[in-house]
């Protein structure tokens, strides 16, 4: 096992297309870290550099302590496993899992050894005289993950490894390759777009956006406390409302304009505001969280909001609806509007999540409570006023 780092790397490709810029970052031996991010932000890239694949165009890339800048990938003893699974077809399972090791030139009696070893953590002894193609797809990612690891890598590489199968296997999936992790120990980076994954399955995240890093740390901090309105935005689903408003001081402490409402900011947010007074008045934005809305009962009327509801979906467990904006959001995202199929305009809108009960429909009115203890608050350039100093 070993440690990976990133020091000042970036990559530029031909043709000027830079995908990582200046990032510096750390994962510790035996971690589990995810890569998340939108397409094209430049996580697979970094795994692709970890690997040998692509080279770093400027900057130090370190795995054990060990600069691998330059060193081929057949040399660097790291393991991949791709979305595609990238088995040979007309191998059965067990020499698929052999076949990394038959090139490493070891000997019958290790091999069987660290494919028996696999095919126990993996569950595939009743598979391995099966070719792929008799497997389902959960069953042949068991087996690419088995081909990395009878290697007994330091570092084990993960691109999108579950994007090609069902909801229902995803979960099984992403339980096992976490469990898997923790038996094996092995540094592991997992590159994913999606954020259940990588809230569920890393120890820490890390979230990229056009090949810079934005913010790492446990996924609950990070869900927490984002950094900045990109990190609000995109990590978790629905992600944030974020609109435009400013702060203003009253004789009970602070509130934001809310439309033509003022919400008040709850007492604690303030107290952290305090230092903050030199934004009184200036444009700033704000977010809450689809959830952090309340019984309207429980809360003063002036925490209170009267909205129209533009869509709802009826989930089940809860209801998703999205609720007409009466103010400028910052970003018009696919998120924040909705298409009237009947006259093509665009709604802005906010998304609440409420517990699960009769579904609203187009045009009603519904009371909602706005939970001003779970306000966020930004600069107008979007970043995070908790992370400026004052």
């Amino acid at each position: 096992m070993a440690d990976v780092e990133f020091k000042n790397v970036n990559k530029v490709f031909d043709g000027g297309v830079h995908a990582v810029r200046d990032l510096s970052l750390r994962i510790e031996d035996g971690e589990f870290l995810v890569m998340v991010g939108p397409s094209g932000c430049g996580k697979s890239t970094l795994l692709r550099m970890v690997a040998g694949l692509d080279e770093v165009t400027e900057g130090t890339l370190r795995i054990g302590g060990k600069t691998v800048n330059g060193i081929p990938p057949q040399e660097r003893n790291v393991a991949m496993v791709f979305q595609n699974y990238a088995l040979y077809p007309h191998k059965s399972v067990r020499k698929n899992l052999e076949f990394p090791l038959k090139m490493m030139k070891l000997k019958k009696a290790e091999i069987a050894k660290r494919v028996d070893k696999a095919a126990r953590l993996l569950g595939l002894h009743e598979y391995l005289d099966r070719k792929p193609k008799q497997l389902s797809g959960g069953q042949r990612q068991r087996v690419a993950m088995g081909r990395a690891i009878v290697r007994d890598p330091q570092v084990f590489l993960m691109d999108e490894p579950l994007s090609n199968l069902d909801a229902k296997m995803r979960v099984e999936i992403r339980a096992e390759i976490a469990d898997l992790q923790r038996k094996i120990g092995i540094t592991t980076l997992y590159v994913t777009h999606d954020q259940v994954e990588a809230m569920t399955l890393g120890e820490r995240v890390a979230v990229l956006k056009n090949g810079v890093l934005q913010q790492v740390g446990p996924a609950q901090e990070i869900y927490d406390h984002p950094a900045n309105v990109f990190v609000a935005s995109f990590i978790g689903s629905p992600g944030m409302n974020i609109f435009n408003s400013q702060l203003q001081h009253s004789d009970e402490g602070y509130t934001i304009g809310f439309g033509k409402r003022e919400l008040p900011v709850d007492a604690k947010i303030a107290e952290s505001l305090n230092a903050f007074e030199s934004l009184l008045g200036q444009p700033l934005l704000i977010g809450f969280r689809p959830e952090a809305v309340l019984d309207p009962e429980t809360v003063p009327e002036e925490q209170r909001l009267e909205l129209t509801v533009a869509a709802a979906e009826a989930l089940g467990h809860e209801l998703i609806v999205y609720v007409e904006s009466p103010v400028d959001l910052y970003e018009e995202t696919e998120a924040s509007l909705l298409e009237d199929e009947e006259s093509n305009k665009k709604t802005p809108s906010l998304v609440v999540r409420l517990p699960a009960g009769p579904c609203p429909q187009k045009g009603d009115t519904i009371t909602l409570g706005i939970d001003t203890a779970k306000l966020h608050f930004f600069t107008e350039d979007g970043k995070a006023l908790k992370s400026i100093s004052p």
